[in-house]
């Protein structure tokens, strides 16, 4: 159960980093063109959600393993 919600989040980041890029680059915002054709009210907001809880908890699990492999320089 943790390697596929570590996938999941691990995917939903890099989707949260290539819109980023899109919109820094292009002015294009992926997201938002997706969600003009799918007719679910908010659907960009859940994405957005998802994406930054995505994103606390791959910061969570990285301090994790960082201190388990004492990586910090003293």
């Amino acid at each position: 159960m943790c390697m596929l919600l570590n996938y999941i989040a691990h995917v939903l980041c890099s989707i949260g980093a290539i819109n980023w890029g899109l919109v820094a680059f292009f002015r294009f915002n992926l997201v938002e063109f997706i969600c003009k054709y799918i007719p679910i009210p908010k659907l960009n907001l859940v994405i957005y959600g998802l994406v930054f809880l995505a994103g606390i908890y791959s910061l969570v699990i990285l301090f994790m393993c960082c201190k388990s492999l004492t990586c910090y320089t003293k």
